[in-house]
């Protein structure tokens, strides 16, 4: 699984959850950083959310080149309707709660670990 981390620069909240997550080492999870200042879209979308965390099962550099995650239909761009459908069906891609910042390591931890164990059911 993946965890997508919509971030901007000079966020506080945003770098200690993304340190925070970089600690986590019981379980396993690609972390890919977004900065939404480098592109409008995101900016709109998360300006006033970040830190923004989405559990995703889409693989790394398979992200859709025009639109954030939350707006974009879960498809591939150059199948035709059905693989768009049946791409769509097969992807898990949603937005987690957001921890405390007081949340220690150990709590992202289980909170991942809980969010992890739900979707491979």
């Amino acid at each position: 699984m993946r965890l997508i981390l919509y971030s901007k620069p000079g966020c506080h909240l945003c770098e200690g959850l993304q340190e925070k997550l970089e600690k986590i080492q019981n379980v396993a999870f690609e972390l890919e950083i977004r900065d939404i200042t480098t592109r409008e879209d995101w900016f709109l979308a998360y300006q006033y959310e970040v830190p923004v965390l989405y559990l995703s099962n889409r693989p790394s550099g398979d992200a859709p080149a025009s639109l954030p995650l939350a707006l974009t239909p879960l498809c591939h761009r150059d199948g035709n309707r059905q693989d768009a459908k049946n791409a769509e069906e097969d992807l898990i891609e949603k937005p987690l709660p957001r921890p405390s910042p007081r949340a220690s390591v150990q709590q992202l931890e289980q909170m991942l670990r809980k969010y992890l164990s739900n979707e491979k059911k």
